[in-house]
């Protein structure tokens, strides 16, 4: 059986920049990262403290809801770190 002939592939040549490269400008967010982690250590010293108090503290009439409260405060932290460049 004859072999087929193999097809050269012409290079890729990309197509001429019609555009220049545009600068792109970064804000100043040296907020963020002190934010974050500060959100995310309230959060984390909330339930601590719910958990060593036995739910008397920090909010005794939140009951349960505490532990709801320390996680929004993290998520809060998550949020935030979305804003980090």
């Amino acid at each position: 059986m004859p072999k087929s002939r193999i097809r050269k592939k012409a290079d890729f040549t990309p197509p001429p920049a019609a555009k220049q490269a545009t600068t792109i400008k970064l804000t100043n967010r040296s907020w963020v990262a002190p934010v974050m982690l500060a959100l995310f250590l309230i959060g984390l010293a909330w339930i601590v403290v719910f958990y060593v108090t036995d739910g008397r503290l920090p909010i005794d009439s939140f009951g349960n809801w505490n532990i709801v409260v320390g996680f929004g405060f993290i998520a809060g932290g998550f949020a935030v770190s979305t804003q980090w460049k």
